[in-house]
């Protein structure tokens, strides 16, 4: 099943998309109680929006050893779990603004895992039970400021720096899956899904010991590869395999 999230004539709500790109609205959402409607869209008659506004926005980090040795950084024995800000996320579609001072802007194609019930130190053999689905992110970075910041908090949180999308499906065969980037219809990563350090299942073990999950929270798995620097019109596109494409256009924002 595929959901999708999206608005029409300035109301929002969910679907159940189908393979031929028709939406059955339904009244709720996939996170609780809900029924489907009557109302039949075309998914090019809606505008897609970000499939769920999590509670939390968890950002795994160094989860993918190519990545870790591209950027010259030390592989991690233990998960290493971080956040991400509801500010920076936009959907499929919608553009990504470049700060004015922004220079070296870099993508970061993911897999995104959506929390779909209320955990608690939940063992690894038990995580795939409070899963709703998947989706698609690009972590976009500014390496210059994760360099010199002593955070995060614009280097990977300014505004619209979070694409995510276009629809959260609850099911995917990782080992199977592909993560594909492309710049303007150029391939420039590729690399399996499930080549983790450290997989979902552990990753969300380990959380669980120390916070709780709660529906709607989700955990972008990390990434591998290397960035190219963006540049002000690039369109980048990540596909992963069964899950569809997340595109989105790069701009650079104005001198104030």
């Amino acid at each position: 099943m595929r959901w999708l999230r999206y608005s029409l004539e300035g109301k929002s709500g969910y679907g159940i998309l189908s393979d031929e790109d028709i939406v059955t609205a339904v009244r709720g959402d996939p996170l609780s109680n809900y029924e489907t409607t009557a109302t039949r869209l075309k998914l090019q008659d809606v505008s897609i929006e970000v499939p769920i506004v999590p509670p939390t926005f968890y950002c795994v980090g160094l989860n993918y050893v190519k990545h870790i040795s591209t950027e010259g950084l030390t592989i991690p024995k233990k998960p290493d779990v971080g956040y991400r800000a509801n500010n920076a996320l936009v959907a499929h579609g919608q553009d990504v603004i470049m700060p004015a001072d922004a220079t070296r802007v870099h993508y970061e194609g993911e897999l995104v895992v959506v929390i779909g019930s209320k955990v608690r130190n939940i063992a690894v053999d038990e995580v795939k039970r409070c899963i709703l689905g998947y989706t698609i992110g690009n972590d976009v970075s500014e390496r210059n400021w994760q360099a010199s910041d002593r955070t995060f908090w614009r280097a990977k949180n300014s505004d619209t720096f979070k694409p995510m999308g276009p629809w959260i499906s609850t099911e995917a065969d990782l080992a199977a899956m592909q993560t594909v980037v492309s710049v303007n219809g150029v391939e420039s990563t590729r690399f399996d899904t499930a080549d983790m350090l450290f997989g979902i299942e552990e990753f969300i073990s380990t959380m669980s010991r120390y916070l709780t999950l709660y529906p709607g929270d989700m955990v972008w798995m990390g990434t591998d590869g290397h960035s190219p620097n963006l540049q002000p019109g690039d369109r980048v596109d990540v596909s992963l395999t069964g899950l569809g494409t997340l595109s989105n256009r790069f701009v650079k924002a104005a001198l104030t």
